[in-house]
């Protein structure tokens, strides 16, 4: 699945990959047409397949676009957070913070964030090389990253977490899937006092599991 580049205008395929990040967040990957892709982006459909060997091929070109624009998005909230802890107090207000930003990026996800809906919502539909690939550069891609900082916070006894994987799983179930839920994975609205609610709820339980003083806790 390689996209037939060539000499290809760089303004053509951005049309392209623009109007199927549109068409995919709308019909999905089973519904959409290469006809339709091409009658968004304004140009033919020979076109389309001079960039797109397929519908395949372009598909996972915007999925892991989409993932690699979200999962930027969501680093620099985690950096601009996380990155300047020292002290367990600190710890616990920057999660809480990292957390409502997070959150507030789902919600303002757009055609990004539709992708991702379709992905989850037909992925018996999704050829599972580009599942696996956009599972990679979003999801996976993110959960790595919070667990690398979480082994050096537990390296350095902000928190206690001798899995760093799954404190990070833990992190994003206890205060983001309630907000993913209720907001159908961006589509909808979510009032920010719910928002921070559902923050503060999860990151209150996160820290009673994970908190510098569970530990100590633990080992009692």
């Amino acid at each position: 699945m390689i996209a037939r580049d060539g000499a290809r205008r760089p303004e053509k395929r951005r049309a392209i990959t623009e109007a199927a990040t549109r068409v995919f967040g709308r019909e999905g990957f089973a519904r959409a047409s290469m006809d339709a892709i091409a009658a968004e982006a304004a140009v033919s459909k020979r076109t389309v397949y001079n960039h797109f060997a397929d519908k395949e091929t372009l598909f996972l070109t915007v999925a892991l676009q989409s993932a690699a624009e979200l999962t930027l998005r969501l680093e620099r909230l985690a950096a601009a957070h996380l990155d300047e802890t020292d002290e367990g107090g600190s710890v616990r207000e920057a999660l809480a913070a990292f957390a409502v930003e997070r959150a507030r990026a789902l919600l303002r996800s757009g055609e990004h964030g539709a992708v991702a809906r379709a992905i989850r919502a037909e992925v018996v539909n999704i050829p599972g090389d580009v599942l696996d690939a956009w599972l990679d550069a979003g999801p996976d891609a993110e959960r790595r990253a919070l667990a690398a900082r979480f082994a050096v916070w537990a390296r350095r006894g902000l928190i206690a977490a001798d899995d760093p994987e799954l404190a990070a799983e833990r992190f994003t179930l206890l205060t983001y899937q309630g907000v993913a839920e209720r907001s159908f994975r961006g589509a909808l609205a979510v009032p920010g006092e719910e928002v921070e609610r559902i923050v503060a709820d999860g990151t209150d339980a996160f820290w009673r599991l994970h908190g510098a003083g569970a530990a100590v806790v633990a080992a009692l």
